[in-house]
C-alpha cells in the first residue's frame, strides 16, 4: 500500500516514525512518503517538506503567515495527487491538517487521523467535520473515546505513544557527569518548548525564576533546530546548564520541573518527575483561547487525571515569585511531592494498554485489507 503521511511538529514527528516502523511490520511492501522530519525520515519515509517550515502557533503568528501556510497547503495537495496513495495518515497539526483530510474526502482517498485534533478542548462541533471527512480515528487519550461517542462516532483508542516512548527510552548513565552535574546541588529541568514563539514568551520567565533561586541548578532542555539566539536570556548564568535533544536523560536525573504546557508536560508525568506548567502567550491571544476553552485545565497530566495533580501557572499567574514558590514546594514538602507522584502512577497505568504505535499501525493496514 501506499501512505502518504502528514506531521507538522517535533512530537508529531516522533510519533509518525514509530507509527511508519509499526506499519511496515504488518505492510512489508508499505511506500511512503510525506511531511515531516527526521524520524519520519529515518524510518524510510520520503521527506518533502520538513515540519520546521510550517511552525507557525497563536492567532497572530497563523494570520501574520497565511500566505505561507497556504502555498504548504497547495504543495501539499499537488504532492499528494502526483504519488496517488491509498490512504492519508494525518498526525495531529490539526489546523493543517484538516484541510487536507477534507482534501482527502473530495477526491475520494482514504484518510485516517492518528492523534486527532483537541476538539474537546474548544470548537467541539469541529467532531462533526472531522467524521465526515475522516474514515478511520485513533486516538490517545482515554476520554476522547468516550468524547466522539457523543457525536455517535465509533474510534479506536490505541493507547499512549507519549508512554510507549518513555518505556523505549535507554538511559544514559554518563548523562550528569558528561554534563560536570551533580546532585550536590537540586536539579530543576526547565522545557521551554520547541517553538520559537513559546521560547520568546517563556524564557524572560524562566530567566527571572533561575536568577531568583541561586542555590539551584537549572539545566534547559534545547533543541538543536532552533535559532540559538532564542536562548540568549538565559546565557551566561553561572547556574545555568544546556542539554540538546537529551530531555528525557535530563528528566531522570531532575528533581523537579518547569514545563511549558505541551506533550512535555505528560512526558515529566511518566518519568515521575514533580513539575509546575507554565504558559504565556500574547494577550490577545490569551483572551480569545480562554474565551474558547471548554475544559478545566490545559495541562495533558490533568486532563488524564481528571483533578489538579499539578499546579497550572497561566498568563498573569506565571510569574517569577509565585512560580518560585511551587518550585520550592515540590523540593522541599515531602508529601506534596509523595502526592503528585502517586497521581503519576495512576496516570501510568490508564495510559498503559500496549504500544499505541503498534496498535495503530496494525489496525490501519488491516482497515486497508492488506494480508500478507
Amino acid at each position: 500500500m501506499r501512505y502518504y503521511i502528514i506531521a507538522g511538529e517535533r512530537s508529531g514527528d516522533l510519533h509518525g516514525g514509530n507509527l511508519i516502523n509499526a506499519i511496515k511490520r504488518y505492510d512489508d511492501k508499505a511506500v511512503v512518503r510525506g511531511f515531516g522530519g527526521e524520524y519520519m525520515q529515518q524510518a524510510g519515509m520520503a521527506l518533502t517538506t520538513h515540519y520546521r517550515d510550517m511552525a507557525f502557533m497563536g492567532f497572530i503568528e497563523v494570520i501574520k503567515n497565511l500566505g505561507t501556510i497556504s502555498s504548504y497547503i497547495k504543495k501539499c495537495k499537488q504532492d499528494i495527487l502526483s504519488f496517488n496513495p491509498d490512504v492519508i495518515v494525518l498526525i495531529d497539526y490539526g489546523g493543517f491538517n484538516r484541510r487536507i483530510a477534507a482534501f482527502g474526502r473530495k477526491k475520494n482517498i482514504k484518510v485516517f487521523y492518528y492523534i486527532p485534533p483537541k476538539v474537546w478542548a474548544w470548537y467541539q462541533r469541529r467532531a462533526l467535520e472531522l467524521k465526515k471527512n475522516v474514515d478511520r480515528m485513533f486516538v490517545i487519550l482515554p476520554f476522547e473515546k468516550d468524547f466522539f461517542k457523543n457525536f455517535d462516532w465509533d474510534v479506536d483508542y490505541v493507547g499512549n505513544p507519549v508512554l510507549d516512548a518513555v518505556k523505549a527510552h535507554q538511559v544514559n548513565r554518563n548523562f550528569l557527569t558528561s554534563h560536570q552535574l551533580n546532585h550536590d546541588r537540586k536539579i530543576v529541568a526547565l522545557l521551554p518548548g520547541s517553538r520559537k514563539q513559546e521560547l520568546k514568551f517563556i524564557l524572560p520567565l524562566m530567566s527571572a525564576i533561575v536568577k531568583r533561586n541561586p542555590d539551584l541548578h537549572f539545566v534547559v532542555a534545547a533543541v538543536k533546530t532552533l535559532n540559538e539566539d532564542l536562548y540568549e536570556e538565559l546565557r551566561g548564568l553561572t547556574n545555568v546548564t544546556f542539554v540538546y535533544e537529551e530531555t528525557y536523560d535530563l528528566l531522570t536525573a531532575a528533581d523537579a520541573a518547569i514545563v511549558t504546557s505541551g506533550t512535555a508536560t505528560l512526558e515529566t508525568a511518566l518519568f515521575k518527575v514533580p513539575q509546575v506548567v507554565v504558559y504565556k502567550s500574547p494577550a490577545i491571544t490569551y483572551y480569545v483561547v480562554k474565551a474558547l476553552i471548554r475544559v478545566p485545565y490545559i495541562s495533558l497530566v490533568n486532563l488524564i487525571g481528571n483533578k489538579e495533580v499539578v499546579k497550572e501557572m497561566i498568563q498573569h499567574d506565571a510569574n517569577d515569585v509565585d512560580v518560585s514558590r511551587e518550585l520550592q514546594k515540590m523540593l522541599t514538602d515531602e508529601s506534596y511531592r509523595a502526592a503528585m507522584l502517586a497521581d503519576y502512577e495512576k496516570i501510568w497505568h490508564t495510559l498503559d494498554t500496549g504500544s499505541a504505535s503498534d496498535n495503530a499501525g496494525r489496525l490501519m493496514v488491516g482497515y486497508l485489507g492488506v494480508s500478507r
